[in-house]
Formats: C-alpha cells, sequence, structure tokens
C-alpha cells in the first residue's frame, strides 16, 4: 500500500513539474499577435429578418424619433470622433455612412423620410461643406485677380458636428406570431447648417437632416461596422445590432396622423413639457396596443 502511495506522489511531482517548466518557456499571447483573429476575420452575416406577409398585419402605426448623441446610452452612435487614438475599425456612425458614400457602397440617398427623391454626392456638397473667402481674397477678387488657395477657407461637417439622428420607423402587430414588431424604415443624421455652424448660437436650434437612408439597402454595412463593446473587447458590436436591438434611447416627434404627419411641436407650440408628456403618451399607447390584441 505504502509503495502504490509514493509512486502516485512520484507520478503527480513529475507531472506538475513539467507543467511548470511548460509555462516557463510558452510565450505570453498578446491580443495583436497572430494567435488572435483580426475584426475582419471576425466577420458575420446580419440576423435573418423574414419577411411579412400584409395578411398577418393585424394594426401598424409608423412614427418619427429623435436619438439625442448628447445622452450616454446614444453615445455608440457618436463616439469616436478622434480616430487617430483608437483601432481603425472603430468609427462614429457618421463617418461609416460618408466614407461608404464616397465609396459607392451605400448607392442612394435621399431628401427626405419617405425616399421619394435620391440625392447624389455632388448633391450633398452644398449641405456638408462651406467654401468661404477671406477679406484678402476679396479684394483680389474685386481687382479681378485669381483669389489665392490660402485665402480660401473650407468647413466641412465632421462627426463631432452631429447632434441627433431622426428615425423613421413602423411599429407592427403580427397576429401570426402574436407580437408586437418594430422595423426601422429609414434614419438621418442631424447637424447644424454649414452656413451658420459657427455663428456662436445654440448649436441645437435649426438643426436639419443632411441625408437619408433607406435602412434595408444599409443594413449589411452597418452590421459590418463594429461598434466598442464596453463589456467585452474581443467582441465587438455593430451598429446593425444597435439599431434592430432598439439599444438607444429616443423621444417620439410626430406619429402619421390626417393633419399631413404634423409633429408634435406643431400642435404644442412653446411647451417643452406638453411635448414631452405627448411623446410619452404615444409611446405608452403603442405599447399597450399588444396587451390589448389579447383582451377580448
Amino acid at each position: 500500500m505504502k509503495k502504490q502511495l509514493y509512486i502516485i506522489l512520484l507520478g503527480l511531482n513529475i507531472l506538475s513539474s513539467s507543467l511548470m517548466r511548460a509555462q516557463e518557456t510558452s510565450e505570453v499571447v498578446d491580443p495583436a499577435s497572430p494567435y488572435f483573429k483580426s475584426i475582419d476575420q471576425l466577420k458575420s452575416n446580419p440576423l435573418y429578418i423574414p419577411g411579412v406577409n400584409k395578411k398577418d398585419v393585424f394594426w401598424s402605426k409608423t412614427v418619427m424619433e429623435v436619438v439625442d448623441l448628447n445622452e450616454k446610452l446614444n453615445f455608440p452612435l457618436y463616439y469616436p470622433i478622434d480616430t487617430l487614438r483608437v483601432e481603425s475599425y472603430r468609427r462614429s456612425l457618421y463617418d461609416v455612412l460618408i466614407n461608404k458614400i464616397k465609396a459607392g457602397e451605400i448607392k442612394s440617398v435621399y431628401t427626405d423620410a419617405y425616399i421619394r427623391e435620391k440625392r447624389t454626392l455632388e448633391d450633398l456638397q452644398a449641405s456638408l461643406i462651406k467654401v468661404d473667402t477671406t477679406d484678402l481674397g476679396l479684394e483680389q477678387y474685386n481687382a479681378n485677380e485669381p483669389v489665392s488657395e490660402q485665402y480660401i477657407t473650407r468647413r466641412s461637417i465632421t462627426a463631432a458636428d452631429i447632434k441627433q439622428y431622426i428615425l423613421r420607423g413602423t411599429w407592427y402587430f403580427d397576429k401570426r406570431l402574436g407580437e408586437l414588431k418594430y422595423r426601422l424604415l429609414a434614419f438621418a443624421p442631424m447637424a447644424p447648417d454649414v452656413n451658420f455652424i459657427d455663428s456662436g448660437e445654440d448649436p441645437y436650434q435649426n438643426l436639419i437632416p443632411l441625408f437619408w437612408v433607406w435602412y434595408p439597402e444599409v443594413r449589411d454595412i452597418l452590421h459590418e461596422a463594429k461598434v466598442y463593446n464596453p463589456n467585452n473587447d474581443f467582441n465587438p458590436n455593430s451598429f446593425g445590432d444597435i439599431f434592430e436591438a432598439r439599444y438607444f434611447n429616443s423621444l417620439i416627434i410626430s406619429e402619421d396622423n390626417i393633419y399631413d404627419n404634423r409633429q408634435i411641436k406643431d400642435y404644442l407650440k412653446n411647451n417643452s413639457l406638453y411635448q414631452l408628456l405627448e411623446s410619452n403618451r404615444i409611446r405608452e399607447w403603442i405599447r399597450n396596443k399588444e396587451a390589448d390584441m389579447w383582451n377580448y
């Protein structure tokens, strides 16, 4: 018995010493080393969303919402604005959109939320870039001389200038599944007018939509664009995940209505409190619609 115990203890000792030597000779794995896959290698397909038969839609309501980028929950749509200090895959939603438009991967942008008129990259220049001339440049111009490049100033809309996103989407009750569902239809970045952006006024005054994007057309692109995940650096989220999981805070500003789809601010003017209460009333009415469907 003692001999068997001795053999077992000797074997454990040899095993532990070999493990210690293996640890001493093994290299520490660096997250940036080839042992780890890059962000580009971690690609996946967006979640499959089946089509909806019109016969299964028992009720629907289309609303417009504003996502304020000054709220903490909405920061993933805004940051990073300084791309020199972060990984190459991390970009603001606006930077992703504008870069994909310039690269031709987003082929169509539109003038309004109802996707009626397309805009080209050339059409966007007037709303994205301000070109001005200094006083010395004006003197050259008035003297019929060519204006020197050093006297021409250009101011472009950047990710830091985007204050809000406005969304248009539809809530509907799928009677086949017995659930209340949401589908995002279109969205647009909101920024001050580039011609008055540095005037010193309140940056939240007179925000305008720069362009509208039809979400089904850019869904794959937004799924590939990764967003920093504060809970797991190695498993980033995507903008598609944020929109489809509705991981953002928003405020309803209008619902489709008989009055030319007017907004809340058009019939509750100069009263922010009542506008907020009306927005919450519409939201609760939509939420209660699912429960109402089960009441006989």
